[in-house]
């Protein structure tokens, strides 16, 4: 497994430097060869999220150059996942921190282009398909104050047709399209998409986890081309994360708090969980897709919404699972180290915890110093699209902006 990740070569804990003399703060801030992440591991936040800020917009110069600028404006992949839908959440999200209205201003041509390659997509997920056009459209719309492109791309919306086939995972199924209607609830206002229109789906994804589920052992269940997954990408993990922020019955809700139960029953030893029901021996995967920091996540949100210290015990679990292989030797959100730091993130701010700020920190710092060598080196996996939002460095410039203010982060397209 050691060939995953590498190994952790960071202290358990460091504390902040706190300079008491100009001497002592030029210090703390200069980081010298050979000790930079150390150096970077004492830095005081305020210095730290500055050089993180700077990384982090440098990152975006060179990935709309790579993914917009070098193409023609043509669109291969409009995605959020892989393709140029990444670029345009990683300006938005860019837009947010800093106010720059350019952000927003080429956010919103990159949507447009998006939603004419989109158009005759049969996906409808948030991360994967039509819906992620048309919800993040509709919300820079407004930001930008174009009435007329909001009320285009809610009309474009409304025209989304689920099929009766429809898995009912994350990345492609039903959850991903409740997960694009939570997003513009959220972002315009709270009836939006009304939950008259979002309970059927609830109903069909209810329906169908209970008819595989276990009644007494585990209620819901869900396959995905055969395999019954429990991480965020496409199984159980993301569908529980997903049904918590639905207006559920007392029963449906009972339900999810039981099955949760059930993966924490049945997690690994080592506080790792399964990819799936077929592969409850392979102690393997530390992803954000299957594996711990998917689960943990939904644990985070488990214990808020159930308010049961249990959850909050499994997901503390878990996370040192992460601490101690968690620095996978790829890069992205979906199945590496920047996805990994967002388990820290949470945890953070469901305990207060200043332990979890660090390693949170820690894993930023660690790609901060040494990715781009690692990458070029061969050393680390920079990803099949390298510049892409779940793969490549898209998700690293992600982190970095979250990284500013950890209280409010949230892992995109999965955290509301």
């Amino acid at each position: 497994m050691s060939d995953r990740f590498f190994p952790n070569p960071m202290p358990e804990f460091v504390p902040e430097t706190t300079p008491s003399t100009p001497q002592e703060e030029q210090e703390a801030v200069t980081v010298t060869h050979g000790d930079s992440l150390s150096k970077l591991l004492a830095m005081p936040h305020a210095p730290l999220s500055q050089r993180l800020k700077r990384a982090a917009l440098d990152l975006k110069e060179t990935i709309v150059i790579e993914t917009w600028g070098f193409t023609g404006q043509q669109v291969e992949d409009f995605t959020l996942y892989c393709g140029l839908m990444g670029t345009a959440f990683l300006l938005f999200k860019s837009y947010q921190v800093t106010h720059n209205a350019n952000d927003l201003t080429l956010c919103s041509q990159i949507v447009k282009a998006c939603d004419a390659a989109s158009v005759a997509s049969r996906d409808v997920t948030f991360i994967c398909g039509r819906a992620g056009v048309c919800a993040l459209g509709a919300v820079v719309a407004k930001h930008g104050g174009d009435g007329d492109s909001l009320r285009y791309y809610l009309s474009q919306f409304e025209k989304i047709k689920l099929s009766k086939n429809l898995p009912d995972e994350l990345l492609y199924g039903r959850v991903g399209f409740l997960w694009a209607c939570l997003f513009l609830n959220k972002h315009l206002s709270e009836d939006t998409i009304p939950s008259t229109y979002t309970r059927a789906v609830v109903d069909e994804i209810i329906k169908n986890g209970r008819a595989m589920g276990r009644k007494g052992i585990c209620p819901l269940m869900f396959e995905w081309y055969g395999e019954k997954y429990w991480g965020a990408a496409h199984g159980l993990a993301g569908i529980m994360h997903v049904l918590m922020d639905m207006e559920l019955k007392p029963d449906e809700l009972e339900d999810v708090r039981c099955t949760l139960k059930y993966m924490i029953r049945n997690r690994f030893p080592s506080g790792n969980y399964p990819a799936s029901e077929e592969d409850r021996k392979r102690d393997a995967l530390v992803h954000w897709c299957h594996g711990a920091p998917g689960v943990v996540l939904t644990l985070v949100k488990a214990a808020k919404v159930f308010g049961d210290k249990e959850f909050v015990d499994a997901a503390a679990e878990a996370a040192e699972v992460i601490w101690n292989r968690g620095l996978l030797k790829r890069v992205g959100i979906c199945h590496g180290i920047s996805g990994n730091a967002y388990v820290f993130l949470a945890l953070y701010q469901i305990t207060g915890n200043v332990k979890y700020l660090y390693r949170a920190k820690a894993f930023a710092c660690f790609l901060l110093d040494r990715a781009h060598k690692l990458i070029s080196e061969g050393e680390m996996h920079g990803g099949d699209r390298p510049y892409s939002l779940f793969e490549g460095k898209g998700g690293m410039a992600y982190l970095f902006l979250d990284m500013i203010d950890p209280s409010l982060s949230k892992f995109p397209a999965y955290e509301l």
